[in-house]
């Protein structure tokens, strides 16, 4: 039991040790799981508390992101909800603006700061953990902002889906020719995981939904991949990556190497080879870059915008600062090559986190720092159903085994087994019934009914109070 002042009868407070979160995602979850795991007495006794500051109550894991597009999982299954995961930490939604490391402080925004009209909440901290994660990397293509989409998070993932449904409800009622057309184009525009996956996926779920339209065939659907490099998934090797190309184009996907997009306005993707698509569905999947709120902070950070970390995990320079994930540049220590980084993928980020929870509580309690180690094993990737490819310890994998491997590798690393359960459910299921082929895109705007009926503005118009987005903003 602490001492008490006997003077006054009251126990003296306890130097608290607060660690901040900044980011619920792979890292940000992750690192905040492994200290609960390390610091329970600490914990239980008050002397350390840890807080998590995160735009969303969940982590995304993204990699089911194509599959949910698909509707072979539900999207609240491929979502993990932090509060109820971290159970002792103190979950905040809200979002990080600056860090002023020197100071042990960062500002942050939340939900009710605009209602409260109080600016910025500042909260100080011991140690900092950094990892916002990575948002899309655009480039200033004509057209973009206004009809591109986007797929990083669950949002996006379900509003595509609702989007091609929707395009084949258009294609099928028009008369007009060019709008039909139009409604069946889909450009994808980069060959990474984000890009090939939900192109195998969509492409694959739109060829059976067309099934069930008197008008309208698979052979109706024209589906493009834009990619400005000589090869996509380089993640799996040339092999197979050329292997994808032609499982792709054999499925009568246009696969377009070392070919940009220039420009997206007026519904028109136009490519640097001259090419013209008119279009309703643009989808960019062209990389990441690392998130801003890394330039708003005193950290020190490389060329790319990243942190500079130790193989430790610690920040280069920045005493009680920490990073891992997309938003730091942690040395590749197995590869034998100086210079090398990690790269910033799912793969890494899981088990960096686990190495930097426990280097922080080994920091806590005077112990010595561990060394962030781990061979890339390899990658595997779905193409839609039944089909993939892997090269994974040196064996290259395609069709079904490597379908089948993407499957049981993700299943393994989806957090709690609640959500393990809950997703290989739905995968039997989904193999014992038909897909599911409902649009229900006016949940986007849920609101547009009761307008109508109480004399507000009709479905399909700007409504006069915007809805306000899943990240908080209006």
């Amino acid at each position: 039991m602490p001492k008490t002042d006997s003077s006054r009868g009251t126990a003296p407070e306890v130097p608290r040790t607060r660690v901040l979160v900044v980011g619920g995602g792979y890292v940000g979850m992750y690192t905040a799981l492994r200290l609960q795991q390390k610091l329970k007495p600490e914990l239980r006794s008050g002397r350390t508390e840890i807080v998590v500051v995160t735009p969303d109550p969940y982590m995304t894991y993204q990699p089911f992101l194509p599959e949910a597009a698909a509707g072979s999982i539900s999207p609240r299954h491929v979502v993990v909800p932090l509060r109820r995961v971290l159970g002792r930490c103190r979950v905040i939604v809200g979002e990080v603006k600056s860090v002023d490391h020197s100071k042990r402080t960062a500002t942050f925004t939340t939900l009710a700061t605009e209602e409260e009209g109080t600016g910025a909440v500042e909260i100080t901290y011991d140690e900092l953990v950094l990892a916002p994660g990575s948002v899309s990397r655009t480039l200033p293509v004509p057209g973009l902002a206004d009809h591109g989409i986007g797929f990083k998070t669950v949002e996006e993932a379900i509003g595509l889906r609702n989007h091609v449904i929707e395009q084949l409800d258009i294609a099928s009622s028009t008369r007009d020719p060019a709008i039909r057309d139009a409604a069946l184009t889909f450009v994808f525009v980069g060959g990474g995981y984000a890009g090939v996956e939900a192109l195998g996926e969509l492409e694959d779920m739109a060829r059976y939904a067309a099934g069930y339209y008197h008008n309208v065939t698979a052979d109706d659907l024209k589906w493009i991949l834009v990619e400005a490099s000589d090869r996509i998934l380089p993640e799996v090797g040339e092999e197979m990556g050329r292997y994808t190309v032609s499982e792709l184009r054999r499925r009568n996907i246009d696969v377009r190497l070392r070919t940009r997009l220039e420009s997206c306005e007026d519904r028109v993707a136009v490519l640097d080879d001259g090419s013209r698509f008119p279009t309703r569905t643009v989808v960019w999947t062209a990389g990441v870059k690392p998130h801003p709120v890394l330039a708003a902070t005193d950290l020190p950070r490389n060329e790319r915008g990243r942190l500079k970390c130790t193989a430790q995990l610690a920040v280069d320079g920045a005493p009680h600062a920490w990073g891992a994930g997309d938003a730091a540049a942690v040395p590749d220590i197995t590869a034998g090559e100086e210079g090398k980084e990690c790269a910033p993928n799912a793969q890494h980020a899981v088990r960096q986190a686990r190495v930097l929870g426990d280097n922080i509580a080994a920091s806590l309690r005077g112990e010595p720092l561990t060394d962030y180690a781990h061979e890339y094993a390899g990658s595997v990737a779905s193409l839609g159903l039944h089909k993939g490819v892997a090269h994974v310890y040196g064996r290259r994998l395609k069709g079904y085994p490597a379908w089948f491997m993407h499957r049981v590798y993700h299943l393994s690393r989806v957090p709690t087994v609640n959500r393990k359960a809950r997703v290989l459910s739905e995968w039997i299921l989904s193999g014992l019934f038909k897909r599911e082929i409902v649009s229900l895109g006016s949940l986007e705007r849920p609101r547009a009914e009761f307008e109508l009926a109480a004399g507000g503005n009709p479905p399909g118009s700007p409504p006069s109070h915007p809805p306000r987005d899943p990240k908080g903003s209006t």
